[in-house]
């Protein structure tokens, strides 16, 4: 166990996980002191947590797991509020829907509301950057991945491309080199995610086209001949 002390709550699980390396969620957390600013610059105290890793607890009590919650709770909360903002901030008139752990133990974000087709964009464009924006601030902050749903966008998105895959598959099974048609924006991310699920034994990468358009090739590993 390591005790942390920072100027704020969300600084000492930042520290917490980047000392462990690891996600926050994979950390048990006991706030010792809550932080407090004080009158006129007077009596601040700093955050002090008491933090390990999971994995040194062999039996874990009761009092144990309702800190472990506790501690997923607040960096829900914390993330809650902060796309709350973005969304404020933002010209969209959209909410916040729901912010959870996904069981791959990243955070789900969904969004909707009545600009939501205005927030995807033409071709998801506007949906990339927002995702861009909402992954980095968490993975920065919260060591943890973020997956950004806008109105069943998505979902509609992973259906088309697994439709897509299925036809591709044929290729794959005749052998060789092949590669996808070109993809643009989240069908990238989202073929590949599903390619390497499909093939873990085959070389599967990404290949920039000259006109910037990408493709997935999948392949064969090469492994050099014996001596």
């Amino acid at each position: 166990m390591i005790k942390i002390v920072a100027p704020t709550l969300e600084e000492a699980y930042k520290k917490a996980s980047q000392a462990y390396d690891c996600s926050i969620v994979d950390l048990e957390i006991d706030v010792v002191q809550a932080p407090s600013s004080g009158i006129f610059g007077f009596f601040k105290k700093d955050a002090v947590i008491d933090v390990r890793h999971k994995k040194e607890s062999i039996a874990p009590q009761k009092s144990t797991v309702s800190q472990e919650s506790s501690a997923e709770d607040a960096v829900i909360t914390e993330i809650r509020q902060g796309v709350e903002k973005l969304m404020e901030e933002s010209c969209f008139d959209a909410y916040v829907k729901e912010v959870s752990i996904d069981a791959n133990g990243g955070v789900y974000i969904e969004l909707d509301g009545p600009d939501a087709a205005l927030m995807i964009g033409k071709e998801g464009y506007r949906y990339k950057a927002f995702s861009y924006i909402i992954h980095n601030w968490i993975k920065v902050k919260y060591n943890l991945t973020s997956t950004l749903e806008i109105a069943s966008f998505l979902q509609t998105q992973r259906e088309s491309i697994e439709k897509y895959l299925d036809q591709f598959a044929q290729k794959v099974g005749e052998g060789g080199r092949v590669q996808t048609k070109p993809l643009d924006g989240i069908l990238v991310k989202l073929a590949l995610e599903s390619l390497r699920m499909r093939y873990p034994k085959k070389y599967v990468a990404i290949r920039t086209l000259k006109n910037g358009r990408k493709v997935i090739v999948v392949g064969d590993f090469h492994k050099k001949e014996e001596q």
